[in-house]
C-alpha cells in the first residue's frame, strides 16, 4: 500500500513539473497522456484553429482557451484531418469527447454548456488511449491544475 502511494506521488510530482504552456496532460482511469500543444487563446486564434493543417504528429494538438465557461460548438470547415475534440469545464474536467470529427464537415459539433477548454487531437486517439468524460486535463491556463 505504501509503495502504491509513493508511486502515485512520484507520478503526480512528475506531471506538476511538466506543467507548461506547450503541454496538456490528461489523467484518468487509463493512466496519463501528455500532448505537445499550440494554444488558441484569443478570438482570431480560436477562429483559425487547425484549419488548413495537412497533418499533425501523434501526441500533439491544440488547446482552445476561453476567458470564461460558455456553450461551445465547433465545426470542421477547412480542416483537412480528422480530429477528436475533448471539451472541458473550468476545472479541466472533460465533459464531452467527440470522436473522429469529419474533415471539411460544417455540421456543428456541440460540446455542451460550461465549457472553457477544448483540446483537439488526432482523430481516434482518445479511444486508443482510453480518454473519456470525467478525466482531468492539466495545463497552465486551467486554474489549480498545476498545483
Amino acid at each position: 500500500m505504501i509503495r502504491i502511494a509513493a508511486a502515485l506521488a512520484v507520478v503526480a510530482l512528475a506531471a506538476q513539473a511538466e506543467c507548461r504552456d506547450d503541454r496538456v496532460v490528461i489523467s484518468g482511469g487509463f493512466g496519463q497522456a501528455a500532448f505537445s500543444v499550440s494554444v488558441a487563446d484569443d478570438a482570431g486564434e480560436r477562429a483559425q484553429g487547425l484549419m488548413n493543417v495537412p497533418e499533425m504528429p501523434t501526441m500533439t494538438g491544440m488547446i482552445f482557451v476561453y476567458p470564461e465557461p460558455q456553450r461551445a460548438s465547433f465545426w470542421m470547415r477547412n480542416t483537412l484531418i480528422p480530429l477528436d475534440m475533448l471539451f472541458a469545464d473550468a476545472s479541466g474536467m472533460i465533459v464531452t469527447v467527440h470522436a473522429d470529427a469529419v474533415p471539411m464537415d460544417e455540421t456543428p459539433i456541440p460540446g455542451g454548456d460550461g465549457i472553457q477548454f477544448v483540446l483537439e487531437i488526432n482523430g481516434g486517439l482518445a479511444a486508443r488511449l482510453g480518454i473519456q468524460p470525467g478525466d482531468a486535463m492539466q495545463h497552465t491556463a486551467i486554474p489549480g491544475s498545476c498545483n
